[in-house]
């Protein structure tokens, strides 16, 4: 296996050459580096102990979060011999410290902060490490429902659980009964299908919460490129869990591109999308300490401050409004999004941008005043 070194925030790590990124032999995508960058943001305001990066591949995320993050201890898993190997000499190459060989066949860096490299499948590990984790990562290829249980098990009753899911072909709707089959939930196809995807994805890891007694409180979410991302702080306590499932419910969007949603165990009429998470995206406690860590950060990826801002700054209602959908569907002159935003305030109501799409909008206005700011 050919290497080539690369820099990425603090760390320089080593990996595959290839022509591809997908036919490399360990699996590294330069674009997730956004997604890397918000990690390491939210690790700098949570300040966890303990971190597990469950599925490691080269072992960037775990490393950068050992040199960019205040946590202590952080374990890099892959089930993939040649990741393992590769992420030892990832963490040689950045820690400076002396490797040690654990009985287990674990590897150990043990300095200021302590590193451990391991080979195993992620739900042995986890389900080892019972209770152990203030914050675990799931970062996998495609859907991370498999290892939901285990993490939710090994995560502290009041840690955090951070998720990725990359498939958003099944979560967008593509592919229905995929949807059906691994989140248990109906998708929607359209413009809204990301948000719905999301909420469906963050739907799904509270109704397994639940089944342990757990609440959950999204601290941010979002969807960007190829994947969605979702960091959940969890709470113990049954009331606590059903306050977080009563958080759940349908939407269903008319031709027009008029939409409706009602929380709910059941939805209470045909054709509902769900069910999905209808609580907030972010927590705006959360945001704020995440916009004064922003000021000091040198991201990785020239986007991510400008992206992390456009989250902070959105309005956090369910479900946006994409104005080039919502004029094809009504026979309207497709007008600039800055100009709705201002119609919009001028009548006295909340509007903003939102990451979910360029051409959308987030507001409180009802659907009416939103034809008419348009079509005005």
């Amino acid at each position: 296996m050919e290497l080539v070194e690369v820099r990425e925030g603090l760390a320089r790590v080593l990996i595959p050459k290839a022509g591809r990124i997908y036919d490399a032999p360990v699996f590294y995508n330069p674009l997730m580096a956004l997604n890397r960058d918000i990690s390491v943001l939210v690790l700098r305001v949570l300040k966890p102990e303990k971190a597990l990066d469950a599925l490691s591949a080269t072992g960037i995320r775990g490393i950068r979060y050992l040199l960019e993050t205040p946590v202590k201890e952080v374990w890099l898993n892959d089930i993939s011999r040649e990741a393992f190997e590769l992420m030892v000499k990832n963490l040689s190459l950045n820690l400076g410290s002396p490797r040690e060989a654990l009985s287990d066949g674990r590897v150990a860096f043990r300095g200021e902060k302590t590193a451990f490299a391991n080979l195993d499948d992620a739900n042995r590990l986890m389900a080892e490490k019972f209770r152990y984790f203030d914050f675990l990562d799931l970062d996998p290829f495609g859907s991370p429902v498999e290892f939901l249980d285990t993490a939710l098990r090994s995560v502290k009753r009041r840690g955090v659980l951070a998720l990725t899911a990359t498939d958003t072909g099944v979560l967008c709707g593509a592919y229905k009964h995929a949807c059906l089959r691994k989140y248990l939930a109906e998708p929607i196809r359209g413009e809204l299908c990301h948000e719905a995807g999301l909420r469906i994805l963050i739907g799904t890891a509270v109704r397994y919460a639940a089944k342990y007694d757990l609440g959950v409180e999204v601290l941010l979410a979002y969807y960007r490129d190829h994947y969605f991302r979702a960091f959940l702080k969890l709470s113990s306590g049954a009331r606590k869990a059903d306050r977080s499932l009563a958080r759940l419910g349908y939407l269903w969007q008319e031709r027009n591109g008029r939409f409706t949603y009602e929380e709910g165990f059941l939805p209470e009429k045909p054709g509902a999308a769900g069910p999905m998470w209808l609580g907030p995206l972010k927590d705006e406690g959360f945001s704020k300490e995440l916009d004064n860590e922003l000021k000091e950060f040198e991201p990785a990826h020239k986007k991510t401050v400008e992206f992390t801002r456009t989250l902070i700054e959105e309005l956090d209602v369910p479900f946006h409004y994409d104005t080039h959908a919502l004029a094809r569907r009504n026979g309207l002159e497709v007008r600039k999004v800055s100009v709705v935003i201002e119609r919009l305030r001028e009548r006295g109501y909340s509007a903003t941008r939102t990451h979910f799409s360029p051409t959308a909008i987030k507001t409180d206005a009802p659907f009416e005043e939103v034809l008419e700011a348009l079509g005005a």
